[in-house]
């Protein structure tokens, strides 16, 4: 098993339960790990998870404002999954 980590992500968003969280907004940091199989030596993009695609997916998902922390930590988690079958373990810090 391999883990790719994602580690000190920043963005801007307006995410929260309060009105005026959506209109002055805040900073978020992510730290994301997701943990995949793959049988022999990694030698090729094939063989591994593409990093990019990933933050480029959690930062689309930071473009939509949602009320609770949890709900955007789910989506994002469902799809690292939707990326790659190989991935067995996603976790959100």
């Amino acid at each position: 098993m391999f883990t790719i980590h994602l580690n000190n992500c920043r963005f801007y968003a307006y995410h929260g339960l309060h009105q005026e969280e959506s209109i002055v907004g805040a900073g978020f940091e992510v730290n994301l790990s997701a943990t995949f199989e793959e049988d022999g030596k990694v030698t090729s993009m094939k063989q591994t998870i593409n990093y990019v695609d990933i933050f480029e997916m959690v930062k689309k998902h930071f473009e939509t404002p949602r009320q609770l922390l949890e709900t955007l930590a789910q989506e994002i988690a469902d799809d690292v999954y939707e990326i790659d079958p190989r991935v067995k373990v996603v976790e959100i810090h």
